[in-house]
């Protein structure tokens, strides 16, 4: 599996990936009336960005979506290799994917059998994105009614928001639910599962500010005591693309009455936006998530904006999939950002995937030196499953799963690596 990068190195594709940002600001030169430039973002291999393909319709632009992800998931084919490209038949039961005829369906039904039922859930969620962009999801959340260090996952999260099923209710009836299941191309699940979806991409969208408020707790750091400063290092499209400025104001809810945040987006990969604006000098607005991004190498942020006093210091560095065990080249390019963030003591989070990368990230940052004061499952994780677009047959993994916290350098009575995999938190 691919996996994207800091800011700090060049880009690696994710074409599995889909697009993971905020609700879509209203249309413009950025996005058609269709949304379909976000939607194309979910699958940069096979259709280039920024094009019109000839889709004048919604049911054209859902079949494109569908187009780049029809191929023999048993021998790879693609519909031009084959006499017949219209011969690809899709799985009746996950409506993912596809095979080129009976023998390779066949061939491939042990292994595919284990995930069905989960890439049912990825197809239907990979079209009801599409409400993200159309901005009907998320629906408007509530203040928690809960201390933060009482909420202790998602379920209590639902439970505080109100008139919860009103609000499932007018996303199912809405204008854009219905053109979606007239043109999808695929019959309407029942209404029982598009609620399940809409919840899932519900989580998958407030699953990083959350996760920030959760680095918060972990670290001590007390929103209500003072402003704070945020930077989340190693951003890219995924976290600005079509970014609003009020889409991390969940933080509000969830700490409501503190004294001001700013979070800010530093990437080389950073997409132009609303959020596209120079980091504060001073301390943010009171009561109020204030978004700002920089386009560049987090160390040189650091040197030319925050050591001269041009932008805060951080209270918290959160980096979201940072992929740094994925390659030598991804870790080349982390290692000046993973050095400053030990040697000036900053509090970091960053999440990954699966336990897989869990272990790997862990073992290189101790290789660093860098003090790992608590590890585990993310209990804010996206419940939204992904899929290996090249090889959709293997376990879905989910967004900020699990989470590394780290502060400093390592001390001569810190764990070693057996010893974290052994005792690391839950």
């Amino acid at each position: 599996m691919a996996h994207r990068n800091t800011g700090t190195a060049p880009k690696t594709a994710r074409a599995k990936k889909a697009a993971k940002e905020p609700a879509a600001r209203p249309a413009g030169p950025d996005m058609d009336s269709l949304g379909f430039q976000a939607m194309d973002s979910n699958v940069p291999v096979r259709v280039a960005r920024g094009k019109d393909f000839g889709i004048r319709t919604y049911f054209d632009m859902f079949q494109k979506m569908e187009d780049t992800f029809k191929f023999c998931v048993e021998c790879k084919k693609l519909p031009d290799a084959l006499p017949d490209p219209k011969s690809l038949r899709r799985c009746k039961r996950c409506q993912n994917v596809y095979y080129c005829g009976t023998a390779c369906q066949r061939a491939n039904w042990p292994l595919h059998k284990k995930f069905c039922k989960k890439l049912k859930l990825v197809a239907l969620d990979r079209l009801v994105e599409w409400l993200v962009f159309t901005g009907d999801i998320p629906f408007p959340t509530e203040t928690w009614t809960k201390p933060v260090q009482d909420v202790k996952g998602w379920e209590d999260w639902f439970a505080m928001q109100g008139q919860l099923e009103e609000k499932l209710a007018a996303i199912l009836g809405g204008r854009y639910m219905t053109l979606l299941w007239a043109n999808a191309g695929k019959p309407r699940p029942e209404d029982g599962e598009l609620c399940e979806s809409i919840k899932r991409l519900v989580t998958d969208f407030h699953s990083r500010p959350v996760t920030i408020g959760l680095g918060m707790r972990l670290f001590g750091i007390e929103p209500l005591a003072r402003p704070l400063t945020v930077h989340v290092v190693g951003a890219s499209h995924v976290e600005t693309l079509n970014t609003r400025a009020t889409d991390y104001d969940e933080l509000t809810r969830m700490f409501p009455g503190h004294q001001g945040m700013e979070v800010v987006m530093v990437g080389v990969d950073v997409v132009d936006g609303p959020i596209m604006r120079p980091p504060l000098a001073a301390l943010g607005p009171r009561g109020r998530v204030y978004l700002s991004s920089y386009k560049g190498l987090y160390h040189d942020f650091w040197e030319s904006q925050v050591e001269t006093q041009q932008a805060a210091r951080p209270d918290l560095v959160v980096g979201f999939h940072p992929g740094f065990h994925a390659c030598p080249d991804l870790m080349e390019g982390w290692l000046p950002t993973l050095l400053l963030l030990r040697d000036y003591r900053l509090p970091t989070l960053f999440t990954v995937y699966s336990e897989q990368e869990l272990k790997a990230s862990l073992q290189i940052l101790l290789e660093l030196e860098t003090h790992i004061t608590g590890y585990g499952a993310n209990p804010f994780a996206s419940l939204r499953p992904e899929q290996v677009y090249s090889s959709p047959n293997k376990a879905p993994v989910y967004c900020s799963s699990h989470y590394i916290a780290c502060l400093g350098p390592l001390g001569p009575d810190a764990p070693h690596v057996q010893e974290l995999e052994d005792d690391g938190e839950d």
